[in-house]
């Protein structure tokens, strides 16, 4: 017997899974309509699940505690959902809210996602969930879609202004890809992405600090990023070119000036690793991971002592670069090491967090994995 059929007493009709990510460049660009460029982890979050024709949403997940979560479908709102299960009920929400016909389903939930690591756990959830009702539901939508509305689910009914990048990632990556993607019109090239190729690993180090992108911190850098484009006459900041910086800065108040100089910066560097990649320069990369921590901790703030301990720990010991990933305030930090230095560069990052008396962090390789699929 499945642990579906123990749980919910009937057997599924399929699993779908959906990857976490790791976003190698392009870190609070998405809401400001900017350049992202993410790759899938091997880490999903899975869906096993069966539809219903009573209008009942059953929830349940391996990590919870709360045995089946029932919800009616048709009164499905936010904010009335609490816990993780107003994840999965977003995305039924949202599909409902954009014009699918969508009814009740059986899904029970797991993951090996790290939570509140900046791995996008949450998206990936939404992502596993968006596909598995379009499956069940034989909707007829498509991959980017889908990431609008598991998008709009985490904005309007979980509460987390986010840009679409993360539901991107999950549902549109390629196996030993990198997702390059233009948030503003979703025009997405897949960029080859293979470090082992050129002697190579980039390492992710979940610091074990969770943050919480609901807090309120998240949503005020995104405020900031929308009022500073409005003063400048912008639709968002992404229209404002570097050769147009200086000027702009003049003429905004101090607090915001540094959050558009890391946006505009932060793009450029996007667009240099897109030239790097295809040109097998991954060794230069390096130097871009860099330069974009320094913008994340002191243009926009969201860096923390853990993440700044990775990042001059891992480049003090050799490594080629290294920066925090994700939404910021704790999470994870990639770093792109020469194979034969990677214990080495592990070792040091390690002892660094003992000596600072911090929480043992949790490293392991980032492979570019393949997006959403049904697995059987």
């Amino acid at each position: 017997m499945t642990d579906f059929e123990s749980v919910f007493d009937t057997t599924p009709t399929g699993v779908w899974a959906a990857p976490g990510r790791v976003n190698l460049i392009g870190e609070h660009t998405d809401y400001n309509d900017g350049f992202v460029l993410p790759i899938a982890l091997p880490h999903t979050a899975r869906v096993t699940a069966r539809r219903r024709t009573d209008g009942l949403l059953r929830l349940y997940s391996t990590l919870g505690d709360d045995g089946v979560v029932e919800l009616s479908v048709a009164e499905l709102a936010p904010e009335r959902v609490p816990g993780w299960a107003r994840y999965p009920a977003a995305v039924v929400w949202a599909l409902r809210e954009a014009g699918h016909p969508v009814g009740g389903a059986d899904l029970h939930v797991d993951s090996d996602v790290p939570s509140g690591g900046g791995l996008s756990s949450s998206a990936a959830l939404e992502a596993a969930v968006a596909l598995a009702y379009h499956d069940l539901h034989e909707l007829s939508v498509s991959r980017p879609q889908l990431a609008l509305i598991t998008q709009r689910a985490e904005n309007a009914f979980v509460g987390v202004p986010c840009g679409v990048m993360d539901q991107m990632a999950s549902l549109c990556c390629t196996e030993g890809h990198a997702l390059h993607l233009d948030t503003r019109d979703l025009t997405q090239h897949q960029i080859p992405f293979d470090p082992a190729a050129q002697g190579m690993r980039l390492l992710v180090v979940d610091t074990r600090v969770k943050h919480d992108l609901g807090d309120g911190a998240y949503a005020d850098l995104r405020a900031g990023c929308e009022r500073a484009a409005t003063l400048l006459g912008l639709p968002a900041l992404r229209d404002l070119r570097p050769d147009g910086l200086a000027a702009a800065l003049d003429r905004l108040p101090d607090e915001l000036r540094p959050l558009v100089r890391h946006v505009v910066s932060e793009n450029e560097r996007v667009r240099l690793a897109v030239k790097l990649l295809p040109a097998g320069r991954l060794d230069a990369l390096g130097a871009v991971l860099t330069a974009g921590h320094a913008s994340l901790r002191d243009d926009f703030g969201t860096s923390c002592p853990e993440t700044d301990l990775v990042v001059e720990t891992a480049v003090a010991a050799g490594a080629r670069g290294a920066r925090m990933t994700g939404g910021g305030f704790g999470g994870s930090v990639i770093v792109l090491v020469d194979e034969p230095d990677t214990d080495r560069v592990s070792a040091a990052i390690a002892e660094a967090f003992h000596r600072a008396g911090y929480a043992q962090p949790h490293t392991f390789p980032a492979l570019p994995a393949a997006g959403a699929r049904r697995l059987r």
